[in-house]
């Protein structure tokens, strides 16, 4: 049964999908695929999933590399345009992810974990420890450097979408609990065009 805070997150990116699917992703974002393409073929991986998949571009970029890949995302309209794609997906929240323990190489989650609560990231961060290999990597990348958390009252998103924002040492200090920090970059404001800085981090599991 999904929480209140998924219920309305899925109610927002629903209606936006089709508007998502057709947007252009943006440069900076495209070198942090790039950035973590390079870590995953070093160390020969094959698999990966991506939580939070959105429309699938992301995930579709990895496959076109020669990854098995997996899609999940919370919004059943998200994962209808990334099985449209050709894409392995399916409608699944990254509270309780479906899989077996130690199921894949890697794992990226950009701009999906700033979502969740304060009070259950630790938990999300449990469960995604536990899908990968031990070893394995896991992207993470949000836009952050303050600690917040609300409803974002100027979002033209329906429901207004919550967000969870950590200044870097939080960040690194909750991360540190669960994984090896390996990568861990700052794409500045100004790069990016908003309020927030962006934190980019490869993390391994251990």
């Amino acid at each position: 049964m999904k929480n209140t805070f998924e219920t309305n997150i899925m109610e927002s990116y629903n209606k936006k999908a089709s508007e998502r699917d057709s947007s252009n992703v943006q440069d900076w974002k495209v070198k942090e695929r790039e950035v973590f393409l390079r870590y995953i073929k070093a160390e020969k991986h094959n698999s990966l999933l991506e939580i939070g998949a959105g429309t699938g571009k992301d995930s579709l970029f990895f496959k076109e590399q020669g990854l098995h890949t997996f899609s999940t995302d919370v919004s059943p309209e998200m994962i209808q345009l990334c099985k449209e794609k050709g894409l392995s997906a399916d409608v699944m929240s990254f509270y309780n992810l479906d899989f077996p323990g130690g199921q894949f190489d890697s794992i990226w989650a950009l701009n999906c974990l700033l979502h969740v609560p304060k009070a259950d990231i630790k938990g999300v961060l449990k469960e995604i420890k536990r899908v990968v290999k031990p070893s394995g990597l896991f992207y993470l990348g949000v836009y952050g450097g303050e600690n917040s958390e609300g409803i974002w009252e100027g979002d033209h998103y329906t429901p207004k979408r919550f967000f969870s924002f950590f200044d870097d040492e939080s960040l690194k200090d909750i991360l540190s609990e669960f994984f090896l920090i390996e990568y861990f970059n700052v794409v500045p404001k100004e790069t990016i065009g908003g309020k927030f800085h962006f934190q980019s981090v490869i993390l391994r599991n251990q």
